[in-house]
């Protein structure tokens, strides 16, 4: 446990492949208790203030990678321009997960399941990563390359998370949809936001969890969508799209097939649904 970030960059620098690692560790002590937790160096990165805080500019928010779940749910900023990472955080876990879980944490996981990831998705968000070496920004989108592969280098951790604003007037949907209502992994998760101008669809981005390696952007439904009018036929021709974007599997808590069902469901839902009965 090191006392500071210099102190970790230092350590990870000098056995790159040797160390693990981990922040709230809440992932890390199910595969503890379970008794899969791989022998290996794991160093802890909890209290480094340096990861920690919320930071807001007038073009974005900056969120060390340190936040947690009971963080994100406090601050006001988040919940008025960010809603859908808000309602990420209300539905992951229970009190003493959202207690102890980072957002950080979250991303550098790298479960397709995970509840955060949709949203920061929709967000466009940013993440810094740094090293002995010095700091770089790589757009979100492009962090997971496969399943558990990111676009960390060796020595590298998650410093922060900037989420741009100026989306706070846009129509937001968020769903997670798991075999419960409470602390369920998803079985599908859904987030999208749309900027409307009457029924036209002036700009559009969706994303979902738990239908492929790595969480989607759905570029194929957005392209489908954006500047087009709201209409059953568009809501069909959207869901079609989806599938070009999604490749779900079977698994010990869902099939494929369902995965898709629902997914297309919820697009559909938020196509004829909740965006007219917003527009007016």
């Amino acid at each position: 446990m090191p006392k500071d970030l210099r102190a970790v960059l230092r350590l990870l620098a000098g056995e790159p492949a040797a160390w693990r690692p981990f922040a709230g560790g809440t992932d890390l002590m199910v595969l503890f208790e379970a008794g899969k937790l791989p022998a290996g160096k794991y160093v802890s990165l909890w209290g480094l203030h340096e990861l920690q805080g919320i930071d807001v500019a007038t073009d974005a928010v900056t969120i060390g990678a340190l936040t947690t779940y009971a963080d994100v749910l406090r601050h006001p900023v988040l919940g008025s321009d960010f809603p859908l990472l808000c309602q990420a955080a209300e539905q992951t876990g229970g009190a003493a997960t959202q207690n102890r879980g980072t957002l950080g944490g979250n991303i550098a996981n790298a479960s397709p399941a995970a509840d955060s990831p949709p949203a920061l998705l929709v967000y466009d968000a940013e993440l810094e990563l740094i090293s002995a070496r010095g700091s770089r920004r790589v757009p979100y989108d492009r962090f997971h390359a496969a399943y558990k592969t990111m676009d960390l280098a060796a020595g590298e951790i998650i410093k922060a998370i900037r989420l741009p604003r100026g989306r706070a007037s846009w129509f937001q949907t968020y769903r997670k949809v798991g075999t419960r209502k409470a602390q369920a992994i998803s079985k599908v998760c859904f987030a999208a936001a749309a900027d409307l101008d009457g029924r036209v669809v002036r700009d559009i981005r969706i994303a979902l969890g738990s239908v492929a390696p790595t969480p989607v952007r759905c570029l194929q439904a957005e392209t489908a969508l954006r500047g087009r009018i709201l209409d059953d036929e568009l809501a069909s021709a959207a869901a079609l799209a989806l599938a070009r974007d999604i490749a779900p599997i079977d698994d010990m808590r869902s099939t494929a097939r369902y995965r898709m069902h629902v997914a297309r469901n919820l697009l559909i839902q938020f196509l004829t649904e909740t965006l007219p009965r917003r527009a007016g």
